[in-house]
């Protein structure tokens, strides 16, 4: 397998949840991409980036924040009304290693490198704090 394997545990957490979530969004983030080390002030630029170009593409977001239960490590990111392929196209110009894909309320993870699709559970039972 060649997805990290922090992916399978990670959880998720909304300030405030949407009114409805659609029944197929993807989930991706712009930080630092698995297994890599950028600046505060690189993330911020890299966020900044990635809500501008959810703008331009005028579709359904809303923010959420993808975490590790055990070491705390966050990452704000955004739930999009896209499909893989558009989401996986969105996670490599975001230098992106994968992005999570929700088809009714069932969570995939996805390689922007390789394509691989990999079954982790239901969505919602992982939104939590």
């Amino acid at each position: 397998m060649s997805l990290h394997p922090a992916y399978f545990t990670t959880r998720f957490r909304v300030a405030q949840a949407p009114p409805e979530w659609p029944s197929a969004f993807i989930i991706v983030t712009a930080y630092a991409t698995t297994g890599e080390r950028w600046t505060d002030e690189e993330n911020a630029r890299a966020d900044e980036g990635l809500r501008t170009r959810i703008s331009q593409l005028a579709v359904w977001h809303w923010p959420v924040t993808g975490y590790d239960p055990t070491t705390g490590h966050a990452e704000p990111g955004w739930a999009i009304g896209l499909d893989r392929d558009d989401g996986v196209r969105l996670g490599i110009e975001f230098r992106q290693d994968a992005i999570f894909c929700v088809t009714d309320d069932e969570l995939e993870v996805v390689s922007c490198r390789t394509g691989e699709v990999s079954r982790v559970g239901a969505f919602r039972i992982r939104l939590g704090e």
